[in-house]
């Protein structure tokens, strides 16, 4: 199997650092945004969409989208388990995962994309306003949520962590405010910065 990956973009980052907490062992490739090597006609016949990031299977098999690739990789190494191993932790990690995806990680790239795009796309004051709401109202439901918790579902990490790591580490790449209003994500957010799975190559 094979990962392709541009660093810094938050969907590959959450997968990189959930293969990082699994401590799988996954070749990956670069593909550069900035120089448009998504568009390549290489590139293309793997994704025809052209977005990152993409499992390549060992039969040449390609998989985009950073959920169903977690969850892919989650049923070949399930241990650790970063899902959860009954029901109803898997339903409240899956839960907590999507609120860090929709409500936070997506606020975060929409509103550094409309304010100032690493690839270009023009201001979009409109959709800026909208996505900073957003952003405030996700931190602020995460940040009652994990008051008495270390990590986002509980006593131990799970894909949530990935993905809210993955939304900070695009935030602070365009220097956008994330946590200074919310102790408990910035408590979250120092803890997390110590692990070994956040020292992602570039």
């Amino acid at each position: 199997m094979k990962l392709y990956y541009f660093p810094i973009a938050p969907n590959p980052t959450k997968v990189r650092v959930y293969v990082a907490e699994k401590g799988i062992e996954l070749p990956t490739e670069r593909v550069s945004l900035i120089e448009g090597e998504q568009r390549s006609e290489s590139f293309l016949s793997k994704n025809a969409m052209g977005k990152l990031p993409v499992l390549e299977l060992d039969d040449g098999t390609c998989v985009n989208e950073s959920l169903p690739i977690i969850e892919y990789l989650e049923e070949l190494y399930p241990d650790p388990p970063l899902i959860g191993t009954d029901p109803e932790t898997r339903l409240r990690v899956r839960a907590l995962e999507r609120h860090c995806d929709i409500s936070i990680l997506i606020a975060v790239a929409r509103f550094i994309h409309a304010t100032n795009s690493p690839l270009g796309l023009p201001p979009n004051p409109g959709v800026a306003k909208h996505s900073e709401d957003m952003l405030e109202q996700g931190l602020r439901v995460l940040d009652a949520k994990i008051a008495d918790r270390e990590f986002v579902a509980g006593d131990r990490v799970s894909i949530a962590d990935c993905t809210l790591w993955a939304a900070y580490n695009f935030a602070t790449f365009r220097e956008l405010d994330f946590d200074s209003r919310y102790p408990n994500v910035r408590r979250w957010r120092e803890a997390f910065a110590k692990r070994p799975s956040v020292d992602l190559p570039f």
